[in-house]
C-alpha cells in the first residue's frame, strides 16, 4: 500500500475530509486545521444559517461546502454523501464529531427516549457515517481515516452526565472495532477530550470557570483548537502507523482523577 506524503503545514494538500457537527466549537476548529493545511472539507450541522457562516469562516466555497440536516437521518447523509461525489469524486477523511446530551442526573432517573437519542446520535451515526464513507471511496485510492470525537466522560464515571459518559465510551469501543475491521485500508481512532471551552460545554464551567480549571494541571480548560490538532494528527499522514487509539486530551486532568 501507498501511503501519501506530505509537507511541513501541508499534510491536507488534495484531500477531502468530512467532518460531521461542524458549524461551530470543536467541529468547526478541526474543519479549520484541515482546511489551513491545505484540505477541502464537506461540514455538516443541523443549522443550515450556522454552516453557513461556518463556510465563510473557513474562507469561502473554494475550502469547504455545508450540508445541513440531523446526523442521525439517513436521508441526510445520503444528500451529503451525494454533494462529496458530485464536487470532489473522492473522500479521505470522516470526522465524526456529532454529539448531543439532553439528559442530566443520575442514570436511574434517565428517560428513556433521551437515552435512545444519545446512543442513536453519539454511536450509530457514527457508525452508519462510517458505513456510507466506505461506500463513497474512502480507503479505496490510498489509505482512509475516521477520527471518532469521544469524551473522557467515556474513560471514568462522569456523575450528572452519566449516560453521555456510556453513549462515548461505546463509541469508544466501535473505535476499536472498527480499527480491526478496517485494516488496512482505513486508520480508526479517537480523540477524548476533557472539558472545552464550547457552548455544547458550558454547563460544565460557566458558573465558576477559574474553580473549573483550577482542577486541571495545565491551569486551563481546553480550547477548541486544542482537540483540533489532535483530531488532524491522527487523520493525517504523520499517524499512517497508528489505529485503534484513544488519544487523552484533558490538560492533565487525568493526572489527578487516577485515570
Amino acid at each position: 500500500m501507498t501511503l501519501s506524503s506530505s509537507e511541513p503545514g501541508r499534510r491536507f494538500a488534495g484531500t477531502v475530509a468530512l467532518v460531521t457537527g461542524a458549524s461551530r466549537g470543536i467541529g468547526l476548529a478541526i474543519a479549520a486545521r484541515i482546511v489551513a493545511e491545505g484540505g477541502q472539507v464537506v461540514i455538516t450541522a443541523r443549522n443550515a444559517e450556522g454552516l453557513a457562516d461556518a463556510v465563510a469562516t473557513l474562507g469561502g466555497p473554494e475550502s469547504a461546502t455545508a450540508v445541513a440536516g440531523k446526523a442521525d437521518d439517513p436521508a441526510h447523509q445520503a444528500e451529503t454523501f451525494q454533494t462529496i461525489t458530485d464536487r470532489h469524486g473522492r473522500l479521505d477523511v470522516l470526522v465524526n464529531n456529532t454529539g448531543v446530551n439532553p439528559a442530566y442526573g443520575p442514570l436511574t432517573e434517565l428517560d428513556d427516549v433521551a437515552a435512545r437519542k444519545i446512543m442513536d446520535v453519539n454511536v450509530l451515526s457514527a457508525l452508519s457515517w462510517t458505513r456510507q464513507a466506505l461506500k463513497a471511496g474512502l480507503g479505496r485510492d490510498s489509505l482512509g481515516s475516521v477520527v471518532n470525537i469521544a469524551s473522557v466522560a467515556g474513560l471514568a464515571p462522569s456523575p450528572g452526565i452519566g449516560y453521555y459518559g456510556v453513549s462515548k465510551s461505546a463509541l469508544i469501543g466501535l473505535t476499536f472495532q472498527l480499527a480491526a475491521e478496517l485494516s488496512p485500508r482505513v486508520r480508526v481512532n479517537a480523540v477524548a477530550p476533557a472539558v472545552v471551552r464550547t457552548k455544547f460545554a458550558a454547563a460544565l464551567y460557566e458558573s465558576d470557570e477559574e474553580a473549573a480549571s483550577s482542577m486541571y494541571p495545565l491551569e486551563r480548560l481546553g480550547e477548541p483548537e486544542d482537540v483540533g490538532a489532535a483530531a488532524a494528527f491522527l487523520a493525517s499522514a504523520d499517524a499512517a502507523w497508528i489505529t485503534g487509539q484513544t488519544i487523552v486530551v484533558d490538560g492533565g486532568r487525568s493526572l489527578r482523577a487516577g485515570l
